[in-house]
């Protein structure tokens, strides 16, 4: 397969899950993989048995997007792809997050059917912290802008590009246990249109994926939610990686040359739209 032959795309948060399984496809469909990621230890064995390169990138430090993007100009001289990739589900080392929602559910389901109302609460929102707040934005979405502004600075001087962001499901329905993290989902949907417009003329093309539950490390830490999803999905069923990779390969590919300010939803029937 060689549907993306001879481009260069670079991935961030490629050194697992969902980035890893995006960068394993392009490679075989031909393409010059860049693997950005925090660990890059990991980056650095997977972008070797990708023939590929590895760079540490904090997507939130902008000053060290830009020196990164600087190394793969000189290195590539060009750049065809840009997934915006990296984040966090904000529930890292707080299983008690998870653990308490699901005995509030719990709970508001037996007083619905006792007393006809709930009276029981899951406050999330009133016990956030400014620094899970500002984390899960400057990672979302403050690095979405800025490793878009540097790769656009290269992006600019080609004839053609393909920026694809991720978004999720809970950017457009909201997710009860994560504002911060539907927030900054919702956000990028946004930006994604907006720089979809911006950027048309120039035949760079900017489009989403919003995935829905997918077996990966991120969210491996649901615990018992993972059933009420699987319960809410109409498929009975997580997705997984490829389901997402597939979706970027078209996105990446010129069989999406006329699509742009779209978002790509994999969700098993979670969310339908029009």
């Amino acid at each position: 397969m060689d549907r993306l032959k001879n481009k260069v795309a670079l991935i961030t948060g490629g050194a697992r899950g969902l980035g890893l399984s995006i960068a394993t496809h392009f490679f075989n469909e031909g393409a010059n993989v860049i693997l950005c990621d925090v660990n890059i230890n990991d980056a650095t064995k997977k972008a070797e048995e990708l023939n590929g390169s590895a760079y540490y990138m904090d997507v939130s430090d902008s000053v060290n997007v830009n020196e990164i993007f600087k190394k793969v100009k000189s290195e590539y001289k060009q750049l065809d792809i840009l997934v915006n990739n990296a984040g966090i589900n904000g529930f890292e080392n707080r299983e008690d997050l998870l653990s308490d929602r699901i005995k509030v559910n719990n709970l508001q389901s037996k007083e619905f059917a006792e007393i006809g109302k709930i009276k029981s609460h899951f406050d999330v929102t009133v016990n956030m912290t400014d620094e899970e707040w500002h984390k899960m934005i400057s990672i979302h979405l403050n690095g979405t802008f800025f490793c878009t502004r540097e790769a656009l600075k290269i992006m600019n001087n080609q004839d053609q590009a393909s920026i694809i962001n991720m978004g999720s499901v809970l950017g457009t329905t909201g997710g009860p246990s994560s504002p911060h993290y539907s927030a900054a989902k919702s956000a990028i949907l946004g930006f994604t249109r907006a720089t979809a417009r911006e950027l048309a003329s120039r035949n760079i093309r900017v489009n989403a994926i919003a995935p829905g539950y997918i077996d990966t490390d991120m969210t491996s830490s649901l615990g018992d939610v993972k059933k009420l999803v699987k319960s809410a999905t109409p498929m009975k069923k997580f997705g997984n990686s490829d389901d997402i990779a597939w979706a970027a390969v078209y996105l990446a590919s010129d069989e999406s040359k006329f699509v742009t300010g779209q978002t790509i939803s994999p969700n098993g029937g979670f969310v339908m739209s029009q």
